[in-house]
């Protein structure tokens, strides 16, 4: 398996500090309002990577926090006139409604910033004691330039860094030692949350938080540190630092990082009026959908949002969805239950799109050839469904789909729809008039049907009906 690994900039072999098990540390969000769909693309894609190791027979301790402490959060609060945690606590569970519906599994544990407060403390702590952190009038920051390595994930010069590009510099206040220093620890303002410390009563700085669930959940080295390209500088790169000086050893081995996600070309923006949560992409679509289009670009490329290209996506959702259906079907109701040994004989045909996709997601998670090998299966599975087949070779090559779905996240299989007592009646009653040969009532029923938005479908293996 090789990865991209922004902190070499070269693609290498993974290579598992312990022989058979992964941890993973992927940043979550900050909890102040829905999640918007850029941040639904690190979520999917690492979801992904994660179902795929886990398919090779990895055990994967997969961590990804919520910041329930920040700015934001408090902004929200204080123009609602409620507290910080309400806020937090309310967009946390809408967070995990989106993640549910959009198929994200759970991550092994979920931290939340402000109950490893202690944690923090002591970090921040270590580092001024080691000499990599110093207290100024109830803040304390980082020593920058004490960490010799800074600057090698996002490739960048101190010296650059000082002595042109402002836009570049860590935010902190006018007490800091040298202006790239960043902030560990800040007092609070009125009517802020805050918890006592040796230095001030306040609140964590941002990148101290990472450091610290990923160190209590995962240990010293970890083997992957991932999220979107835009956290590369300066909070990955401000995690290594605090981490690498406090714990003296590397702090993760693969750096791996999504690109952006754009709208309609142009970055997303409320004042663009181009801002969509996913919670608004799923009044038009099934999040499946959405998952599907991120899934079907490399997460290192830029992806661009459009309902053009949601609507492509939709109906190459839906022609898995019916190849899937109709195998359901054959595998039900096929005449011949067992398979010839001409099914048999393809049987290696069918395994080897596994093998396809299995190479496709060794190269660097590369999800795009990954769907396109499932289109390809799909393609296959149709073909062989379109003539005499048995039950159980149709059941093989459902179950094939499935299984590659299921690695990228995707449920093909549709649920189950009850219908109504009328509906049923009628159907039934299609089929009287259809072995009465009365083709003028049965033709009348049909459009009767069609009108309440049932399409029947008459097959060899006898009726199917799919809502319109």
């Amino acid at each position: 398996m090789l990865f991209y690994n922004t902190l070499t900039k070269k693609r290498e072999e993974f290579v598992p500090i312990e022989p058979g098990k992964v941890s993973m540390y992927v940043c979550g969000p900050t909890v102040y309002d829905f999640i918007h769909i850029g941040n639904a693309r690190p979520m999917i894609i690492f979801d992904t990577l994660r179902r795929y190791m886990e398919h090779k027979g990895y055990e994967v301790n997969y961590v990804s926090n919520f910041t329930d402490v920040d700015d934001k959060i408090i902004a929200k609060a204080i123009s609602e006139g409620v507290s910080a945690d309400e806020i937090s606590e309310r967009y946390i569970k809408e967070c995990r409604q989106d993640m549910e519906h959009m198929n994200v599994k759970p991550a092994t544990v979920h931290p939340r910033a402000t109950q490893e407060i202690g944690g923090m403390i002591e970090m921040i702590q270590d580092l001024i004691d080691k000499g990599f952190a110093y207290a100024k009038n109830g803040t304390v920051y980082f020593r920058t330039r004490t960490f010799e390595d800074y600057g090698k994930l996002s490739h960048k010069n101190l010296d650059d860094l000082r002595s042109g590009n402002r836009s570049l510099l860590v935010t902190g206040e006018d007490e800091k030692e040298d202006p790239l220093d960043f902030v560990l620890w800040k007092p609070k303002k009125e009517g802020e949350p805050f918890w006592e410390s040796p230095w001030s009563e306040g609140r964590p700085g941002w990148h101290i938080e990472c450091s610290v669930m990923s160190r209590k959940y995962l240990g010293n080295t970890i083997d992957i540190h991932a999220g979107g390209e835009d956290l590369i500088f300066p909070h990955h790169e401000n995690e290594i630092a605090q981490s690498e000086a406090c714990n003296g050893v590397e702090f993760a081995h693969y750096w791996l990082h999504n690109a952006f996600l754009n709208i309609d070309n142009r970055k997303m923006s409320k004042s663009l009026g181009n801002f969509f949560t996913v919670r608004e992409i799923e009044k038009q679509y099934d999040l499946q959908i959405l998952r599907l289009f991120m899934l079907s670009a490399h997460y290192r490329s830029p992806l661009n949002f459009s309902h053009e290209l949601m609507e492509s996506s939709k109906s190459a959702f839906e022609r898995i969805c019916n190849a899937v259906d109709n195998l359901n079907f054959l595998a039900q109701n096929a005449g011949q239950e067992a398979m010839t040994e001409e099914e048999k004989a393809k049987l290696p045909q069918v395994k080897a799109f596994t093998g396809r996709f299995d190479e496709a997601m060794d190269d660097d998670v590369n999800t795009a050839d990954a769907v396109s090998v499932v289109f390809d299966l799909v393609k296959f599975a149709n073909s062989e469904a379109a003539g005499e087949i048995s039950r159980e070779y149709a059941k093989a090559l459902k179950e094939e789909i499935l299984i590659l779905g299921d690695i990228l996240g995707l449920r093909f299989e549709k649920k189950e729809e009850v219908l109504d007592s009328e509906i049923e009646e009628l159907i039934a009653e299609r089929q009287a008039a259809r072995k009465a040969k009365d083709f003028k009532k049965a033709d009348e029923i049909r459009g009767r049907l069609l009108e309440m938005g049932i399409t029947l479908l008459d097959t060899r293996e006898g009726v199917k009906w799919k809502r319109s």
